[in-house]
This record gives C-alpha cells, structure tokens and sequence, in this order.
C-alpha cells in the first residue's frame, strides 16, 4: 500500500527530499484507481498522459522552476472542458464529444503543474444529489459500497476518499461540492459567486453555479482557490478584485467569533438524531472556548428548496435547449427529418432526471405562469438574500448540518424525486444568497459513515471563511 498523504505540503517535502518522485506518486494513484474501479468513480482516466507530465514535472522540480501546484494530482468533474479530453457531463446527449478549447480553471492549474490524472462521474449535467442520474451508472461511496457518495459531484469526492487522487474539483449549483464532501468525510467548498470563473464549465443553473475544490486539508482548498479564483475576460460575472494570498495568509484564528446556528436545524423531525448531536456537540464546543453561538429563526426555511429548484430548472431548461441532435454530441440514428431529429435525440440522449427539470423549467418560464412561479421565486430568493445578509452583519458565521441525514442506501431517492430535493434544505441557502460556504467533516455516524457541519459567511470573506475552518477543525 502507498502512502497516503493529508496535504500537498507532505508530498513536497518527501519530493524535494527525494523519498519520492511525482512519476511514483502517479502510478500509486493509478494502481488505486485499477484496484477501486467498483466505487465508478471515473468516466474517464488519462494514464498515458499522466505518466508523461509526472516525469515532465519532475525534471522541473530538479530545476527548481516547478509550479506552486507540483506534486499534486488531481482529478476533474465531467462537466468542466479540457482540450483535446472529452467531456460530457455523464449523459449520452455528449457521447463521444471532444472539447476544443479549456476551461479557464483547468489552463490556472496547469500553469502551476497540476497533473489531471482524469474525468469523475458526476449526476448527468450536474442535477442531482445523490450521484446516481448518471448516463455511466451510480457511484459507490468507498465508506460503504452500498451508499451514495452525495451529488453531483459524487465521483469526484470518492475520487479523493479512496486516495485516487490528492484533490478534486466539482461544481456546486445548490450543494454539489459540500454535500458530497460531506458524505466522503472531506473538505468542500463553494465559494462567493463570481470568484471563480466558470468559462469552460458546462452550465445547469448559470446563476448558481460555481466552481470549487475538493480536499483533505484547508490548506489545499485555500491554494486552490487561490489558483483558480480572479477575473477572466471571458466571464463577465467573475469580481475583478485582486485575489488575496489565502494560502499564505492562512492562520487557525484565535479571536473569538459570533456564531449563529438556525435553531430549526435541531428541531426538525426531518434531521436525523446523530446530526443532530453533532451540530449541539460542537455548539457546546465553540462555547467552551469562549465563542457566542446563538440560536436563531430562519423563518424562510420551508421556502428556499422550492424557490430554489424553481429558479434553477428555469435556467437548466434555457442552458440545454442547445443541446438539439444537430450541432454535436448525441444524433438519435432514427431521426429522418429536422423535427424527429430534435424530439428523437433529446428523448433519447437526456435521462429521465434531466428531461424532468427541462420540463418543469420550461412549464414555470411560460407565458401564463411565470408571474405565478419564476418571478415570485425571484422575490423569494431576494428576501432569502436579505435575510441571511443581515444575519452576517450581527454573526461572524452562520453553522448548519451540511445534509439533513448521512449517506443513505443507493436507489432510495428513485422512487420520489421531491426526497432528494429536500436532502438540498441546508445547502442552497449559500447558493441563493451567493455566498461562500464550507462543508467540514465533522466524525463519523455510529455506523461508520461520515458526517459534515457547514459554516457560511459573508461575500468574498473566503480568507476568514478558511482561517476559522482551520481552528474548527482543531477544536
């Protein structure tokens, strides 16, 4: 068994001591992703190209011109674009396709010698919680094989929970970074929207979506935020403020902090007993430390998964009517004309989770409901922005249960799909108030699986956000 390591600092120091060189490193990930191939976590591994940077990079690292990243494996989420790669957002609808060009997070990590060691299974266009409305099946978390890792960006979490890899990147539109996170035992974080750029990032809720890193320490999520975050002249929604050094300005803080803790959270009969536990076992440890943490009433709670799932399937329905049979991807061999072409190739190349979203957005965007939908679903979302703003400006951070329950059995949320949108009740709460969010692994169920506690904080306070998440995790 290789090593396994916590951070990139560890690895470091075994290369530039010479215990190690990043060609070995990269075999060991490969002979883990050979051994884990049940867990399916992977659509897609580059080997051959994996093994040729790592020799690359290792003569950098005899030159001393390496990269900040150096050392570093990582994997990627189908959805993002890397030239030359497929990518197709685990459905059939892009079968096949090849990306021509980069995203703009995948040319910031190569600048720093990340080595992309392959594409992670992912809810097919990154709809879904539970990894399993995938085009290439289920994922398997590694804790318990007969678990979901959480979604969508379930491959990527198991990709580094079962050390086939050092990080990951995924995408979080309502909880897609922090719930899997959660669920593998592991750092995820979303941060502000706008701090990282999502050009190259196949899109489901464009005003949601959000790029972030996958990790097994704080310092690792804090460097690649660092890489990956700043403006970028082909997204307009990316903050053109200067990227702080997180990563070097990282320090577990001693100040005391105001903490606010939604108190519907422990008196919810929908929240399982040991998260429950959890979350009052770490209020009781804040307050022994001398922090404030105060219960809190979030009356909007009811309102933010339906305003939510209304407002991002409006988008899912606009960002995928480009994906028609004719221009690339998927094209139904039974299309005879231009209409059977459309109705034949989006019937067959979108599951059954995707054609329900498309569906329900396009009903909500039209002409005689979307006053009574879409446009009060906007208002919600104001007043859930308003409200969690104005939380921020009395606390520091807010603290809630990442997901409402621990992994649970794969094939549950099939039935009801309502059941999993509701697993999404603590996450999206960040996401429609576009504000950065961290899942951290806070222990272990009585029956061995992970369980996260989520901290939120104001916009663009990501340094702060990882400084407390370094002492928390301490605590």
């Amino acid at each position: 068994m290789a090593k396994f390591y916590s951070s990139l600092d560890e690895i470091k120091r075994e290369l530039y001591s010479g215990k190690i060189t990043v060609n070995i490193l990269v075999k060991n990930y490969l002979a883990r992703i050979k051994s884990n191939a049940h867990l399916n976590a992977f659509n897609e591994v580059f080997e051959e190209e994996a093994i040729s940077r790592s020799k690359t990079i290792d003569q950098r690292i005899k030159a001393g011109s390496a990269g900040r990243l150096a050392g570093m494996v990582i994997a990627i989420k189908d959805n993002i674009c890397y030239k030359g790669h497929k990518v197709t957002a685990s459905s059939r609808i892009l079968d096949g396709f090849t990306s021509i060009y980069s995203s703009t997070i995948i040319e910031r990590l190569l600048a720093e010698d990340a080595i992309i060691i392959g594409r992670c299974n992912c809810d097919e266009f990154a709809m879904g919680g539970a990894n399993e409305n995938s085009y290439y099946g289920p994922v398997k978390n590694y804790a318990d094989n007969t678990k979901v890792p959480g979604g969508s960006s379930g491959g990527s979490a198991v990709a580094v929970q079962a050390d086939m890899c050092h990080a990951a990147i995924g995408t979080d539109t309502g909880g897609s970074v922090r719930q899997p996170a959660s669920f593998c035992g592991l750092i995820g974080l979303k941060p502000t929207y706008g701090s990282i750029s999502r050009h190259g990032i196949i899109a489901y809720a464009s005003s949601f979506d959000q790029v972030g890193p996958i990790t097994r320490s704080i310092e690792d999520a804090a460097l690649l935020l660092e890489i990956m975050a700043g403006a970028d002249d082909y997204d307009s929604t990316v903050a053109q403020a200067d990227v702080p050094s997180y990563r070097g300005q990282l320090s577990a803080t001693t100040s005391k902090k105001k903490i606010a803790y939604i108190q519907e959270a422990l008196s919810s009969p929908g929240v399982d007993e040991e998260v429950k536990g959890t979350l009052v076992q770490y209020i009781e440890k804040l307050r022994a430390e001398g922090h404030i943490v105060k219960p809190v009433a979030f009356e909007y709670l009811d309102q933010m998964v339906p305003a939510y799932y209304i407002l991002a399937m409006a988008e899912a329905s606009s960002n995928l009517a480009r994906y028609d049979g004719v221009h690339y991807g998927y094209r139904s061999p039974a299309a005879i004309d231009l209409q059977a072409t459309y109705k034949r190739s989006r019937s067959e190349g979108f599951g059954k989770e995707v054609k329900r979203r498309i569906m329900m957005g396009t009903f909500v965007l039209s002409a005689g409901y979307y006053n009574a939908y879409y446009a009060k679903a906007q208002k919600v979302r104001r007043l859930i922005k308003e409200k969690t703003d104005s939380l921020l400006e009395e606390y520091d951070f807010i603290l809630i249960p990442t997901a409402p329950e621990p992994a649970f059995d794969i094939g549950k949320t099939e039935k009801d799909p309502v059941v999993m949108y509701l697993y999404d009740i603590f996450t999206v709460q960040a996401s429609l108030a576009g504000i950065p969010a961290i899942s951290l692994p806070a222990g272990n169920s009585s029956k061995g699986l992970p369980l996260g506690l989520q901290l939120l904080t104001k916009r663009f306070a990501e340094q702060e956000l990882l400084d407390f998440s370094k002492y928390f995790l301490e605590l």
